[in-house]
């Protein structure tokens, strides 16, 4: 009683002085003014506590209690075995079990030290000891499902690897929830698909980064649904965009086959299709790009041309080598013998290739010492030559080939060394164009 009419005395002083130094004319009756209180604290009616512990757990100093689900953030100020305790600002700490811990992976664990801030999620607000506590792995996992209603909500484009596979479609974690992208929601997989056909196309996909949106989030049901179809085609918007700002003439890219077609080859270089036309498939003549190509093949190719303003990519294969013609004046010189294959029979002659893009020519009149009429009486496409070189003009891409020039002795030799065999007197093709057909025998 003493203390409390000492307390009291000094709070009238101090009422007094302060009204005196405002107004040292005012009477004021120390009586008159209600006690002072401490801002944020309102007074207990006496009949709502009875001791002092029960004002400490029903209203912690007046601070707002935290309820089970909340997330809050604590700082860690003891890391132990048995777990974490965590101020999360009220008169008492929050405890993290070990339990909770082992759940988090081993680099999360190991990088919780003294002084961070963390979320935590409260499990129970008291415990039978009136501990509060708390979790970080579903602090994680809350914090996860917040930020993909988020997502949803905003239609976000986000990118996720497929870490496993049933027969409804893949699994694709976000964070630390389990996410689910259902087959019929992925772009180009095949509908009708059953049994392990099915099983099998899914788990290629194991490893694989896909373009995703989150079309549905149900926390209770504790389910996150993406989907690739909805993602698709902004997601390629986004990469042509960007491999269009890219890309520069002259470089080379690896790519994918994607489609084939009469005048040439598309490859996906990442989300944008660049074309190789068939004449930029090879150094020499190609009938149709799968002579060349199959879908799915991966290739490098070489940026000829980019035009932004299309949104166009012209690629070249046959630029990845040396121009062939380029080496002809070292390779081939006039006297030479050369093997060649025929690869075209025409009225004027024959066109044989020597290698990887250079084709000679062999007149019909170089064909045999008595001019054939009809060039495919004498070889066929197909046929291998031994020929000799009788003109050089690379700057006009012609060489000119003859094989009535090689002798019967040359074509011997050659033949048999080819074959391994001796070659008979009727190899030498010029004796034969020379020889009277049966028709023509007597």
């Amino acid at each position: 009683m003493k203390g409390e009419e000492e307390s009291s005395v000094q709070d009238d002083e101090m009422i007094t002085s302060v009204a005196e130094a405002v107004d040292p004319s005012l009477d004021l009756d120390p009586a008159a003014i209600p006690p002072l209180k401490r801002p944020g604290l309102e007074e207990p009616a006496e009949e709502d506590f009875s001791t002092m512990e029960e004002l400490l757990q029903q209203e912690e100093y007046g601070m707002v209690q935290p309820r089970r689900g909340d997330v809050l953030i604590g700082r860690v100020i003891s890391v132990a075995s048995e777990g974490l305790l965590v101020d999360v600002g009220l008169k008492r700490e929050g405890i993290v079990p070990a339990a909770d811990l082992n759940r988090l992976d081993a680099k999360t664990r190991s990088n919780i030290k003294v002084g961070d801030e963390i979320p935590v999620y409260v499990l129970r607000t008291s415990d039978q000891d009136g501990n509060l506590i708390l979790s970080v792995h579903r602090a994680q996992a809350e914090t996860d499902w917040l930020r993909a209603q988020q997502m949803m909500e905003k239609e976000e484009l986000w990118e996720g690897k497929v870490t496993g596979y049933n027969q409804g479609g893949l699994v694709v974690p976000f964070g630390r929830i389990r996410g689910f992208l259902p087959a019929s929601q992925l772009v180009g997989f095949p509908r009708r698909l059953t049994g392990d056909a099915r099983t099998a196309r899914l788990a290629k996909l194991v490893g694989e980064t896909l373009p995703l949106k989150i079309v549905e989030v149900d926390r209770r049901r504790r389910r996150l649904i993406f989907s690739h179809r909805a993602a698709w085609f902004e997601w390629k918007e986004r990469q042509r965009q960007r491999l269009l700002e890219e890309i520069q003439e002259g470089e080379v890219r690896h790519g994918i086959v994607s489609s084939l077609r009469d005048f040439g080859a598309f490859v996906d270089l990442g989300g944008v299709d660049g074309l190789i036309h068939v004449s930029e498939l090879s150094w020499e003549r190609v009938e149709h790009p799968r002579d060349v190509l199959k879908v799915g093949d991966e290739i490098d190719v070489y940026v000829l041309n980019v035009d932004r303003a299309s949104g166009r990519i012209g690629l070249s294969l046959k630029r990845l080598i040396p121009e062939p013609w380029s080496q002809v004046p070292e390779k081939y010189h006039v006297d030479q013998l050369v093997e060649g294959v025929v690869t075209r029979v025409t009225d004027f002659g024959v066109f044989v290739k020597l290698e990887e893009g250079v084709e000679g020519l062999i007149h019909r009149s170089e064909l045999a010492d008595i001019e054939p009429q009809r060039p495919r009486d004498l070889v066929k496409e197909g046929d291998l030559l031994l020929l000799r070189v009788i003109r050089v003009e690379p700057e006009r891409r012609r060489i000119g080939l003859s094989l009535r020039q090689v002798s019967e002795e040359e074509w011997s030799q050659w033949a048999a060394s080819y074959h391994g065999v001796e070659a008979p007197a009727s190899a030498d093709p010029a004796a034969e164009a020379n020889e009277p057909t049966s028709d023509e025998t007597p």
